[in-house]
Parts: structure tokens; C-alpha cells; sequence
């Protein structure tokens, strides 16, 4: 993550800058590094009074967002010195299967039902296989971006930064849009997991955000359905480990019940969108 956040110095990302890192066990058991001091919000956890009383300026924080990802699309990881962080050649051959796998390793834990209790899972899999893109333009990936994963500028509508870059690599920067639109509001209808502002209203839909991460971008878009279909599948796959480990009583019995119907409301878009959603 360091090696990451020292390459966006100087390009457009919004990111923590890197103060320093230190690689020496001997200072504190472990290498460790430190990240300057972001001035902003969560919009998950706060909203402030200027956000919160103005439904332009949270449509601007929608379009900031997306901005977010365009911006680490089109970031020259050659030039950045990345282009050993990470392994693109079959990088979506991988993914279906990947998940597929996590999936079925939660029978370790005693007392899970097993894959059944994700309805559709089976059927979305098969499609993911059947509709592999047959090639993608590499680039950088947050891994797990979303409106929680960013800090809102306490001024006005831009991103701060981009955070929680533990997932970050070099991969399909579609995935990052796939997965931002995963829990997005569809409509009038709440995301998965209920996953959104308070207020809500203001913020683009799916069809303006997809339109604008195109047009900030360039990139072919015609695989989006693919992408988005995969990281509900990958969301819902992951969120359901909580519920498998609470079966064994490693995990709380609440968190989960909460994460396991979060985990079918994933699987029940990615099934919807094998055939609708807001893709051309």
C-alpha cells in the first residue's frame, strides 16, 4: 500500500500522501508507514450541514466519486513503476472461479448450510463463465471502492481522498465501477444492505454514472454488465463468510443473519442484471 500511495504522489488520485516509510522490524515489530492527516467526511457515517441541505452539491459528490476511479484508470502505472503490482495476464479468467472457490470453502465451518443458501449462485456463475470479456485494458484498481471508502472535502462537493487501499492492484479498472455500482441505489429501491446516505436524494443514477466514468475515461464499456454482475457475485460471496462463521460460533449469530441477507440482496442484482439493469 505504501509502494502504491508513493506512485500517486503528483498524479491527479486523491489519496493520503505518504510521509514516510520505515522498513526496519526493530523500530516497532514490523514495517510500518505513516499517511498525512485527510481534512474531511465520511458520507456513510456523517453528512454535513452544507451536504446534507443541498441536493446539488450531493450530486457533484456522486459525480466526485465516480471522478475518483476515472482518474485512477487512466494513471500510466508503467510510468507510475507499477507495472509488476499485479499479475493481468488471465486476471478475469481467474475471477469467477476464484469466488466460486471462497464460496465452497466456508464448509469447514460447521453448521453452514452450504452454497444453497445463495439463491441464484449457481446460475450466475455459469453466466460469468458463458460471458468472459475477451480482453480488458489494464489498469490500476482500488478493489473494494465504494462511497464508504472515500472522505468527502468538508467545503463543497470533491472527494479528499480515496482510502482503505489494501485491495489495490493492477487488474480491470472496470471492476471498480462494477463495484461501486453493486451497492448503489437503484431507483427508488434501497442497495444491498441498505448501503447509502442520509439524505439520499441528489445523487446520480446508474445511468449518469455509468456515462460519466465513460466519458472521463474512454474506455469500451460494452463488458460493463459482466463486471457488474461479477462484483455483486464477489460481494455477496465475501459477505456471506461472516454468516458461515457464525454457524461454527466464530463470528456474532446478528452480524451473521445481518451479512447473509445482504449477501442474498448481492446475488439477487447480479441475477437481475444478467438480463436488465442500466447497461446499453
Amino acid at each position: 500500500m505504501a509502494r502504491l500511495l508513493a506512485a500517486l504522489a503528483g498524479t491527479e488520485v486523491p489519496h493520503p500522501r505518504l510521509v514516510a516509510l520505515c522498513d526496519d522490524p526493530a523500530v516497532l515489530g514490523g514495517v510500518f508507514y505513516l499517511m498525512e492527516v485527510v481534512e474531511g467526511f465520511n458520507a456513510i457515517t456523517t453528512m454535513p450541514a452544507l451536504h446534507a441541505g443541498d441536493p446539488a452539491i450531493r450530486h457533484g459528490m456522486g459525480l466526485a466519486l465516480v471522478d475518483g476511479i476515472a482518474r485512477l484508470a487512466k494513471v500510466d502505472h508503467l510510468a507510475a513503476g507499477l507495472g509488476d503490482f499485479g499479475r493481468t495476464e488471465g486476471f478475469l479468467e481467474r475471477q469467477a472461479g476464484r469466488w466460486r472457490a471462497q464460496l465452497d470453502g466456508y464448509r469447514q465451518y460447521e453448521g453452514w448450510p452450504g452454497p444453497q443458501v445463495l439463491p441464484g449462485v449457481d446460475a450466475v456463475a455459469g453466466w460469468l463463465e458463458a460471458h468472459l470479456p475477451r480482453d480488458f485494458t489494464p489498469g490500476l484498481m482500488h478493489g473494494d471502492y465504494h462511497i464508504g471508502n472515500v472522505m468527502f472535502a468538508p467545503d463543497g462537493p470533491a472527494l479528499a481522498a480515496i482510502v482503505d487501499w489494501e485491495l489495490a492492484t493492477l487488474g480491470d479498472p472496470l471492476l471498480d465501477l462494477g463495484r461501486l455500482l453493486a451497492q448503489w441505489p437503484e431507483g427508488e429501491a434501497p442497495p444491498p444492505g441498505g448501503f447509502r446516505t442520509a439524505p439520499h436524494d441528489g445523487f446520480p443514477g446508474m445511468p449518469e454514472i455509468i456515462a460519466h466514468y465513460a466519458a472521463r475515461t474512454g474506455r469500451d464499456m460494452g463488458s460493463l454488465r459482466w463486471h457488474a454482475v461479477l462484483a455483486s457475485y464477489k460481494l455477496g460471496i465475501l459477505l456471506e463468510g461472516s454468516n458461515a462463521r457464525a454457524a461454527a460460533g466464530k463470528a456474532p449469530r446478528e452480524t451473521g443473519d445481518t451479512l447473509h441477507v445482504t449477501a442474498v440482496e448481492c446475488l439477487e442484482r447480479a441475477l437481475g442484471w444478467i438480463e436488465g439493469g442500466p447497461f446499453a
